[in-house]
């Protein structure tokens, strides 16, 4: 803008030319101004309706339900006798698109190819917790930090959602944060374990466009495994299993209404795992 002004500046011909132009530069920057203050007015009232949400009371050390499975092949083993499942988080960090049309999105990543567990998968930023982590939430903004350079002092942590259960028994907590201010953020991969950052929108995932559905066997109960078909930048990515799982759970929460299809959970006895109220938003 500034070398736009310096430009016009130029022309002694025309003045009226460059009162013009100053003219709808200024309104161009009140429209800017208008839909950013629109944007954080929004992002704050989404931040005062998530901290309001709570998480089904959840008692680990009697037995409950499993609603929620995330599955990342087809049907697994039977489940060992002594079942007391690692713990794990990942941030759900949600920001607003430049306009309306946009809307809420969350940030991804595609897993290095390198790995030797899910190599090439999407997923969210997280990883399993350490000793020195204080809370969820800090395991989930140690770990997006380290996979993708997002400094937790930018990310507003607003609510914890119920923990899902991995096939492989891994108990997963999705931790829901915003970013005010989308432009602080500089994308930086950890090469080691991250191919590429993307976003995605997070209505996507209560919509029945792009997605289809596998129905598997897990403990003698039948149950839908999600794929969202998602493409950006001439590239297409699978979104599915425990990754969809989260993000459908987290847009219901968040647009406050179900999906607009079939979920299909299963309701397995499982010690230590958490029951989740279909009615819920």
């Amino acid at each position: 803008m500034l070398f736009l002004l310096r430009k016009l500046s130029i022309s002694t011909t025309s003045p009226s030319l460059f009162s013009v132009s100053l003219s709808r530069i200024n309104i161009m920057s009140s429209t800017i101004n208008n839909n950013s203050n629109l944007i954080s007015s929004r992002l704050s009232a989404l931040a005062q309706q998530l901290r309001l949400y709570k998480p089904p009371n959840l008692d680990t050390d009697k037995g409950a339900s499993v609603s929620q499975l995330g599955f990342t092949e087809s049907a697994g083993d039977q489940l060992p006798e002594k079942f007391n499942p690692k713990r794990a988080a990942v941030l759900i960090c949600l920001f607003h698109g430049a306009n309306d049309i946009d809307g809420l999105r969350v940030i991804l990543t595609k897993r290095s190819s390198g790995l030797s567990t899910h190599s090439g998968e999407v997923s969210l930023p997280g990883g399993k917790t350490e000793e020195d982590d204080v809370d969820d939430a800090d395991t989930a903004t140690r770990e997006a930090k380290e996979e993708i350079g997002l400094e937790p002092s930018l990310v507003n942590v607003v609510a914890v959602l119920e923990p899902f259960l991995s096939k492989h028994l891994l108990r997963v907590v999705p931790v829901i944060g915003i970013l005010s201010d989308r432009n602080a953020f500089i994308p930086t991969p950890n090469l080691a374990e991250v191919d590429e950052i993307f976003d995605a929108p997070l209505e996507m995932f209560l919509k029945d466009e792009n997605r289809k559905s596998e129905e598997i066997e897990w403990m003698g109960n039948r149950l839908l495994v999600h794929y969202f078909n998602y493409e950006t930048g001439g590239k297409n990515y699978m979104i599915w299993g425990l990754t969809a799982g989260i993000l459908i759970r987290a847009a219901s929460i968040v647009y406050q209404r179900p999906p607009a299809f079939l979920e299909q959970t299963p309701k397995i006895n499982l010690p230590g795992a958490v029951s989740i109220d279909p009615k819920l938003p």
